[in-house]
């Protein structure tokens, strides 16, 4: 399942340096792409916030997943979990 993963900032999260995890949560990122379940990460053009494409079992296993990361367990983000499913639109070109 294809799950779409908005980060968040966590309210009232300190805004202390967080620069010493930026290396393990990288290391992190890195290691989730290489066993596939994060295909694509991006940062939104307006902000900087990730946006991550993720294949999961399901949302829970997402949110899951995402828990383990160093800047979700320290608290300073959080993400919004979005289970996506493919455009149904495309049937209505085929129809007899």
């Amino acid at each position: 399942m294809k799950i779409l993963a908005l980060e968040k900032d966590v309210p009232g999260a300190s805004a202390r340096d967080n620069s010493a995890l930026l290396q393990d949560e990288a290391r992190a990122v890195w290691e989730l792409m290489q066993s596939g379940i994060i295909g694509d990460i991006h940062f939104r053009d307006d902000r900087s916030q990730a946006v991550i494409l993720l294949e999961a079992g399901s949302a829970g296993q997402a949110r899951e997943v995402l828990a383990q990361l160093p800047l979700v367990r320290a608290g300073l983000i959080e993400f919004e979990v979005i289970g996506l499913r493919a455009y149904p639109g495309f049937a209505r070109l085929f129809k007899a």
